[in-house]
């Protein structure tokens, strides 16, 4: 998808970190988080597309979360699994360019089976 190294290292850093400390807390913000910070800077910045933010949107209200909830990583999953289903991805994310990877369908799967939804990298 054209991402600069220092975003895919950024994003690799952050996957490890979830999956080896699942009791890691997470902050929800609104906007741009950890992964959006190292964006390049000489690409349109999509993590405050409109299109993003009504994801985040509809994904915070499936979980019953709220922007300023901390909670450990180890929560969030447990919510996911018993909040959303793959089937329901294509209405939650259809505009999202990922979508037709499978990629994320794959881990939400993973996760809807009680498995680890983050593979080793």
């Amino acid at each position: 998808m054209g991402y600069s190294k220092e975003y895919a290292d950024n994003m690799t850093f952050l996957h490890q970190s979830l999956r080896k400390h699942p009791e890691q807390d997470i902050s929800i913000v609104e906007g741009p988080d950890d992964l959006c910070a190292h964006f390049p800077p000489n690409v349109p910045h999509h993590c405050t597309d409109t299109n993003v933010a009504q994801r985040d949107r509809a994904i915070l209200e499936k979980l019953d979360l709220r922007v300023g909830t901390t909670l450990p990583w180890s929560d969030i999953l447990r919510r996911i699994s018993s909040h959303i289903h793959s089937t329901q991805l294509p209405a939650i994310c259809s505009t999202c360019p990922w979508l037709s990877y499978g990629t994320c369908q794959r881990g939400l799967q993973r996760v809807n089976q009680g498995e680890e939804p983050l593979i080793e990298l």
